[in-house]
């Protein structure tokens, strides 16, 4: 790597190497920022467009309109939020570089190097595959992103260290942008493999560095090096932010996945916490492939609605960080009310596909009633095609789970996800995987 890259990536990551760490939300700006709402009695929010109105205002009363109606809010949210992947295709070729056996056993581990090359760049990138040692098939495959590397899902000593940029966090060891052997299966309350594995399903993840190191470079390193003549500038504000890029990452994952002989292709859900959640659900939007879709406190720019005016906002989040989104989505800062669209379109673009959203109580910083909101308003769009969706407008209780073909719940705790809401999503995969 340059000098002159890594000393400014190390500056950068000076002052955001903490927060990135976790996978939380950025909270304090500066001195001149209001404080966040948190206090449900001072929510405003202005309507919210319907996502069954068409382009020229007439209403979609048929399903057969929806594909068409589907593509329009897609190409919209794209235009204004997340931004435009190129159109020209990555080389995607993978290795399988180790495979063994964990969990006592019960857990066969495999190993992929896979290569993502264009004409201008190539980049590698770390997927692990966790499968039932059973000689039956997998009941389904989960493919998430993780936060600090394939190693902090699992102890074993067998899994590969990330080569990419790390935030620092003496915490787990990470003083120079490296991971060392300090954070191994420091995050692995996160991946329960072996209660996933023993339910029938497989999980597979890749570090999320591996595809774009989080920090603001103006769209030149990770995936966006690959296509250089598409980075997002003032003249071309609608094109891909790191949001978009993550999910552009996931799939080309699903594209080894599906060339594996234990994985079912039309069983791969994605998943997502947080910022991660955000992702899964835009990847969901943009590759028809994933069958399940879920976002686990997702909060704003994920399934929360912008335009109710409750803890995180899209000011605050294009403050912080300004490479998530595309330059387009500036403009609704302090200016939701006029945004095309909310976020309960984003929901409804994953129809017929079941989607499952998640809350936690405590994470008021991701609003968690917007979040449900979220699904609800989307839920009209579920019955069109001639599915349920979620139940009432009124949130259910704390650790409830809810829902048909738009799950939901709020557990108990703070902005994560545990063991509970694995559970949950696998009771949701039964279901619609039966």
């Amino acid at each position: 790597m340059p000098v002159s890259l890594r000393s400014a990536m190390t500056l950068v990551t000076m002052s955001i190497s903490a927060m990135l760490s976790t996978g939380l939300a950025m909270n304090p700006l500066s001195a001149q920022v209001p404080k966040a709402n948190e206090d449900e009695s001072l929510v405003s929010m202005s309507p919210l467009p319907d996502p069954l109105l068409s382009k020229d205002g007439t209403k979609i009363t048929d399903a057969a309109q929806w594909p068409a109606q589907r593509e329009y809010l897609a190409n919209l949210i794209a235009e204004h939020e997340y931004g435009f992947a190129p159109q020209e295709k990555a080389i995607v070729t993978w290795d399988l570089v180790e495979q063994g056996l964990m969990n006592d056993n019960k857990t066969k581990r495999q190993q992929f190097v896979v290569h993502l090359k264009s004409k201008e760049a190539a980049i590698d990138v770390d997927l692990v595959l966790f499968l039932p040692n059973s000689e039956v098939k997998s009941k389904g495959c989960f493919l998430g992103l993780n936060f600090q590397g394939n190693h902090t899902v699992a102890s074993d000593p067998a899994i590969r260290l990330p080569k990419s940029w790390v935030a620092n966090d003496p915490k787990i060891g990470v003083t120079a942008n490296q991971a060392t052997e300090a954070a191994r299966g420091g995050q692995s309350d996160r991946w329960p493999i072996a209660e996933i594995n023993a339910r029938g399903y497989s999980v597979a993840t890749a570090y999320y560095g591996d595809l774009d190191p989080d920090f603001d470079d103006q769209f030149a390193n990770g995936v966006h090096s690959l296509f250089p003549s598409h980075k997002a500038t003032k003249e071309h504000p609608n094109r891909w932010g790191s949001i978009a890029g993550w999910a552009w990452g996931l799939s080309r994952l699903m594209d080894v996945l599906v060339e594996q002989p234990s994985i079912d292709a039309n069983r791969v859900a994605v998943i997502g916490h947080s910022r991660l959640g955000k992702t899964a659900l835009w990847a969901g939007v943009t590759d028809p492939r994933f069958s399940i879709v879920i976002a686990n406190n997702s909060g704003c720019g994920g399934a929360a609605l912008e335009r109710r005016n409750f803890g995180e906002t899209v000011f605050r989040i294009n403050t912080s960080f300004p490479h998530w989104f595309n330059p387009n989505f500036k403009q609704y800062n302090q200016n939701e009310s006029a945004m095309p669209f909310d976020q309960h379109t984003v929901v409804a673009c994953i129809a017929p596909r079941p989607v499952y959203i998640a809350s936690a109580t405590k994470d008021l910083w991701a609003d968690p009633k917007g979040e449900y909101l979220g699904g609800w308003y989307a839920t009209p769009v579920y019955k069109l095609l001639g599915f349920d969706g979620l139940p009432s407008e009124t949130p259910p209780p704390a650790d409830q789970s809810v829902g048909d073909r738009v799950g939901y719940h709020n557990r108990t705790g703070s902005h994560d996800i545990l063991l509970f809401d694995w559970q949950q999503y696998m009771n949701f995969a039964d279901r619609h995987w039966k």
